[in-house]
């Protein structure tokens, strides 16, 4: 503003020294002119910018954009050849005008006035950059009355570099280019910040008409026009003639007006990822698509690829079963893969994140979480036998039935219910406790929905989302409602400025219960524990027992229509779905209900690969002990098999398997180191 301030100092005394009315009304009109600019404002700089999204290890994995290629670059990373040979062409007078070249003004209007028509164009830079902000390039004078006061806004607010950056940021390059960064990986398929001075004084000419100086269109009248800038730039002391016979010697190697493509990295999590983003930042996916927006996320690119890897190795060609699935990190939320379909070409529907399926058995830990929470414990017993339930309002009863209508007929604990997914136990416990109690444990763990308090509520025929799910699970395993599922670490526009960054929330009164959250998390490693075996059932991850190395635990879950695992190691926790899209459509073979604990399997022990192994450390309210599957009671010489269960010290059993006898369970733990409990479960 200053340069324009002096600027306008000089032009008022010479309007002083002049006399007469004219002057004195010309005076006034450029008063009132440049007080209506300064009222307005400054002008908005933003344009449509392609979005770049990265993923955690900060390579680009992608972008979005509108019908054009746009980007931004500072001024700072443009080479001095593109802005030196701009000038020298376009407006060499930028830096010492106000937005206005009078000399050329005059020129250009006694033109038109020979020809009695708009035939030659004087235009600033200021002025062009104002024409590609904001409005038409119709030749009416009503057009050139909007540019006018656009440019004197633009150069009262905004500095020379400022806007002869952002001119270099929007002039037309042809082809869909905007913009000297797009123009540069169009025709050459390289940053600007790369450009020699011969490809530089190449795509300065292409402004003036960017389909008749296009090389790709017509090379010869475009080396025509980039030896006239070369002369230019000569000419008023930009380049040396030595360099300037070097560049005109010097052969292009062009892209043959293909752009240099990205790699389409993950676009199920990309479409997540443009979701997230517009909701976090309150506009809609249009505007994050053409905001140059510079996106990190939260993708590791090896779990990707590992995720997409195991899908197709283990779903057959030619079946059109879909899948989806997502891995995330269990102690932050952070998604570090997910795949909504068995192929994005085909069909974009992200079933990890817009559809809502029946949920199985997947429902029964946070049922039995509910049970905890009403006072039963892991070794809490009940029978496993057929049963009707009432339903209130109908004169029908709920009927479940176990898997192959097997049933233990004889009294179960808990812990093994939830090994071997006894239905019968779930619905008892679902009842015994109030079927409301489930109700609120869904929402206490992020799942919303008009949710019933119905029998069949215990055995998940309720609707919900896998990425959902999975952040539940994510809730139970960190033991607090602080873990959110999230795609995205940091958004900023394209000036690098923070518009957004995660943060962990931090709770005062964490509405998960963390003792309790435990209990239920080490539950269900049972189903990858053949100590766990029922007479009448194997725990449920049997199928895929020989290919774990180390401890997980998890959920499997099994409708007509859909197939489900989440399981979990202290790293990650990964869900995994298999169903076909239409809702209504069973699952046609013994297979389908065996893959998505094949995929998660594989995928769990390929991401954990590297890592060291890792312990769930169980928080001080709860201990673990040894007890008899069979019975409940603590193990003892005499069982046949024992397996590690924590729960609160008031719930420990005192009786011992196979005895008579009690233990005082504080003489048994009064000398315990505070390790022990994970040392027991670690080993």
């Amino acid at each position: 503003m200053w340069s324009f301030i002096k600027t306008s100092y000089k032009w008022l005394i010479i309007s002083l020294k002049l006399t007469g009315a004219a002057a004195i009304l010309g005076l006034i009109a450029l008063i009132a002119v440049v007080m209506t600019a300064i009222i307005q404002g400054p002008p908005s700089l933003t344009t449509e910018q392609n979005t770049l999204i990265y993923g955690s290890s900060g390579e680009v994995i992608g972008e979005d954009k509108g019908a054009e290629e746009r980007y931004w670059i500072a001024i700072e990373d443009m080479p001095q050849s593109i802005k030196d040979a701009t000038l020298a062409i376009e407006d060499r007078r930028f830096y010492n005008h106000f937005g206005f070249d009078f000399k050329r003004i005059a020129a250009a209007a006694l033109t038109d006035i020979k020809q009695m028509r708009m035939a030659q164009g004087a235009s600033t830079i200021t002025q062009q950059y104002a024409r590609n902000l904001y409005l038409s390039h119709d030749k009416t004078w009503k057009r050139k009355l909007y540019e006018a006061m656009y440019a004197l806004r633009l150069e009262i607010f905004y500095n020379k570099d400022e806007i002869l950056e952002g001119y270099l940021n929007t002039i037309y390059y042809g082809h869909g280019a905007y913009g000297i960064e797009a123009a540069s990986r169009h025709y050459f398929s390289k940053n600007a910040g790369e450009l020699s001075l011969t490809e530089a004084s190449m795509l300065a000419g292409i402004p003036k008409g960017p389909s008749y100086y296009s090389p790709l269109n017509n090379e010869e009248k475009a080396v025509s026009r980039q030896g006239q800038i070369l002369a230019e730039m000569e000419r008023h002391g930009y380049i040396t003639s030595i360099e300037k016979e070097e560049a005109v010697e010097a052969s292009l190697n062009y892209a043959d007006g293909q752009n240099e493509k990205i790699q389409e990295t993950a676009p199920y999590f990309q479409d997540e990822v443009i979701s997230e983003a517009a909701r976090l930042l309150g506009v809609d996916r249009e505007s994050i698509q053409t905001g140059g927006y510079h996106i990190h996320t939260t993708l590791n690119e090896e779990h990707q690829d590992t995720l997409e890897e195991m899908a197709a190795r283990h779903l057959p060609d030619g079946h059109d079963v879909q899948t989806a699935a997502v891995v995330m990190d269990s102690r932050t939320g952070a998604v570090t893969a997910l795949i909504g379909g068995r192929n994005y070409e085909e069909s974009p529907f992200n079933r990890a994140v817009q559809a809502k399926r029946p949920i199985g058995s997947t429902i029964k830990p946070l049922l039995y979480y509910s049970a905890l929470e009403s006072g039963e414990s892991p070794v809490t017993m009940r029978e496993s036998k057929p049963v009707e339930f009432p339903v209130e309002g109908k004169s029908d009863p709920y009927v479940p039935t176990n898997f192959n209508d097997q049933y233990a007929d004889k009294p179960i604990t808990m812990a093994q219910a939830l090994a071997v997914s006894d239905n019968i136990y779930a619905v008892s416990t679902h009842m015994d406790i109030g079927p409301e109690k489930l109700v609120e444990t869904m929402k206490t763990f992020g799942l919303e929905g008009a949710f019933e308090p119905h029998p069949s509520l215990a055995l998940g025929y309720s609707s919900i989302s896998l990425y959902d799910m999975i952040t539940a699970y994510g809730k139970m395993v960190k033991g607090s409602d602080s873990l959110e599922g999230h795609t995205i670490k940091k958004i900023t526009d394209r000036h690098e400025h923070v518009l957004y960054e995660y943060e962990p929330v931090i709770l005062k009164d964490d509405p998960v219960d963390q003792e309790t959250a435990f209990t239920v998390t080490h539950m269900m490693t049972g189903m990858f524990d053949p100590a766990l075996d029922a007479s009448y059932a194997s725990v449920t991850g049997t199928p895929v027992n020989g290919k774990l190395t180390r401890m997980y635990g998890g959920k499997s879950g099994t409708t007509d229509t859909d197939s489900w695992m989440i399981g979990f190691s202290p790293q990650f926790v990964t869900g995994v779905w298999i169903g076909y899209d239409e809702g209504g459509r069973p699952l046609e073979t013994f297979n389908d209900h065996r893959y998505a604990k094949s995929i998660w399997a594989d995928t769990m022990e390929d991401i954990h690969e590297t890592l060291p192994s890792a312990a769930f450390v169980p928080p001080p309210g709860v201990k673990g002990v040894y007890i008899d599957p069979d019975t409940g009671y603590l193990a003892g010489p005499d069982c046949p098999q024992e397996r590690l269960v924590y729960m609160e010290k008031a719930d420990i059993p005192k009786k011992v398997c196979g005895g008579s006898e009690e233990k005082d369970i504080n003489d048994e733990f009064e000398d315990d180191p505070w390790f022990k409990d994970v040392v027991d479960w670690f080993f």
